[in-house]
């Protein structure tokens, strides 16, 4: 994509192209550049439309059915923040106060669109003269360019004395490549402080993996979790700063029956776990049930906090599984039910799971060197039955841990065994 192709497709002849890719997107792309190539469409033209219908496909689990009239480059829309995610946030700075928001790096707009529909005036700025571009279509696709505007510029010149609130998200990768380093982030990490310290209402997006060292003092910072998956941080800077940690759980698709092997089923919406960061959990011995907790707590350091509401210890201080000696229903982890525990034996496990006849697994791990498909593969498994094993560690001890997922009703009682 370049400016010259998004000027031809919002052209009329290029929405009838874009109309026309939709119609044939999503099956094998040789055949439907054919077919708009046989529809008399010039050969550029249909493939960008080919390439926009393809990526508007993709987009809709971000965007929505907003994504049907938006533009897109791969790069743009792996970065886009997914739209649970980004109407949550706009919902916080709206109601914290947040009326006029100058969005930092605004790529295709994702937050600024949702920030736009909150109510919030939005102005972007964007240092990539496509990636702008494209903001401004978007913003005009959904009928929010009287809300957000955007500019091509640099971030680090934009007067933040024109808004009440910054959101900044550094680009945080290089010629296709994820950079590690916040001082080779765009604009540069210390700007993104400074932003911190001049203004009372700054929000900036960050990698997931940020060292918590790199965390400004009195910032709030967040993990985000969506269907299981970590999939951002941000700090929460000045006033917006309400608690020194928080893992916010977001729940999108439906509820599956726990006989499915979710545990306790939980409906969509969102749950946040807050606290300190830097309290320890106790450790105690294997117990009947254990809880896989949430990437978001474990990244956000709230794994004590968790375990305090689940009456739950770890095995290991180092690893971020938690056992209980009953189940309680909790959106930030998954519970198993133990029935065996014993020191990593190839050979022992195989005659374990050969008597369960166990012939399917899912292999979790922390703490363990071992590959998890090899293991599979090792473990020749012949039975009919399922079975969860934990690769992890026990008290510096390599450890697998047979489960299975938790079942609210109708749990029959005893205790795992633990063989030495």
């Amino acid at each position: 994509m370049n400016l010259d192709q998004l000027a031809a497709l919002r052209t009329p002849e290029g929405s009838a192209a874009l109309a026309a890719a939709a119609e044939v997107a999503g099956g094998d792309p040789l055949v439907a550049a054919e077919a708009l190539r046989s529809a008399g469409l010039p050969a550029e033209l249909a493939a960008a439309a080919l390439t926009q219908a393809e990526l508007r496909r993709r987009a809709v689990g971000k965007f929505g059915p907003a994504a049907a009239g938006m533009f897109f480059t791969r790069t743009g829309l792996e970065q886009a923040t997914r739209g649970v995610v980004a109407r949550r946030r706009a919902e916080r700075l709206r109601t914290a106060g947040v009326s006029t928001l100058a969005d930092l790096g605004c790529g295709l707009g994702a937050d600024a669109l949702a920030a736009a529909r909150a109510g919030v005036r939005v102005y972007g700025v964007e240092a990539d003269p496509l990636t702008a571009a494209l903001a401004a279509a978007n913003a005009e696709a959904t009928g929010l360019a009287g809300q957000f505007t955007v500019e091509c510029g640099d971030a680090t010149e934009f007067d933040v004395r024109r808004v009440d609130g910054v959101f900044c998200d550094p680009a945080r990768r290089a010629s296709g490549r994820r950079i590690f380093d916040p001082n080779a982030y765009s604009p540069p990490w210390d700007f993104v402080l400074s932003l911190a310290e001049r203004m009372s209402r700054t929000v900036v997006k960050v990698a997931p993996g940020l060292d918590h060292a790199l965390i400004p003092p009195g910032a709030e910072a967040e993990w985000v979790s969506v269907d299981g998956d970590l999939v951002e941080a941000a700090l929460w800077c000045g006033q917006l700063a309400l608690v020194p940690r928080r893992a916010t759980v977001l729940k999108e698709r439906p509820p599956r029956d726990s006989a499915d092997g979710d545990g306790f089923p939980f409906p969509a919406g969102t749950a946040e776990l807050t606290g300190s960061g830097t309290v320890e959990a106790t450790v105690g011995p294997v117990r009947r049930y254990l809880y896989d907790p949430e990437p978001a707590v474990v990244r956000a350091h709230l794994v004590a906090e968790l375990a305090g509401e689940l009456d739950a210890t770890l095995a290991d201080p180092t690893i971020a599984y938690l056992y209980a000696d009953a189940p309680t229903p909790t959106p930030f982890a998954r519970c198993l039910e133990v029935t065996d525990a014993l020191p990593f034996s190839l050979k022992r496990l195989r005659a374990l799971l050969r008597e369960r006849r166990v012939g399917r697994v899912e292999i979790l791990k922390r703490g363990s060197a071992l590959e998890p498909e090899q293991l599979r593969r090792d473990l020749r498994l012949t039975g009919d039955q399922p079975a969860s094993l934990v690769l992890t560690r026990v008290a510096g001890a390599p450890t697998v841990i047979v489960a299975r997922p938790f079942q609210p009703r109708g749990v029959d009682g005893g205790t795992p065994r633990t063989l030495g």
